[in-house]
């Protein structure tokens, strides 16, 4: 129960960070803040990240053995990694429209997958 708590969390932790990270790259196209001067788009994104880590946090906090969850500090960094390539990928692909999901970000991701499985073997 803990990790599928930890990892909805962080999956609406990296929604908001995507968000705040490049989501003001899609401000143009959208025709929002096209006029604002880079410190208005840095405090939109700050204001962004702050929901980031009221996900963050607690996800982190109920994942931790440091607070009686199951995963070591290792093990929430490659789930973070491995959810934050995800939500990017589906965003950039079908929110940001900006990419194609090509063979190399399959390859990538199988490495990534590998990953996981290497840190969480006991």
């Amino acid at each position: 129960m803990k990790i599928s708590l930890t990892t909805l969390l962080l999956i609406i932790s990296n929604i908001f960070m995507t968000l705040a990270w490049y989501g003001h790259l899609q401000f143009k196209k959208l025709g929002w803040f096209q006029n604002s001067s880079v410190f208005t788009i840095i405090l939109i994104s700050w204001g962004l990240a702050f929901f980031e880590y009221c996900f963050q946090v607690p996800a982190n906090r109920i994942g931790s053995q440091e607070y009686g969850g199951p995963m070591s500090l290792f093990q929430l960094k490659i789930l973070q990694e491995v959810i934050t390539l995800v939500v990017f990928t589906v965003m950039a692909i079908f929110v940001f429209k900006t990419d194609t999901f090509r063979w190399n970000h399959v390859a990538g991701f199988m490495c990534m997958i590998l990953a996981v499985y290497f840190i969480f073997r006991k």
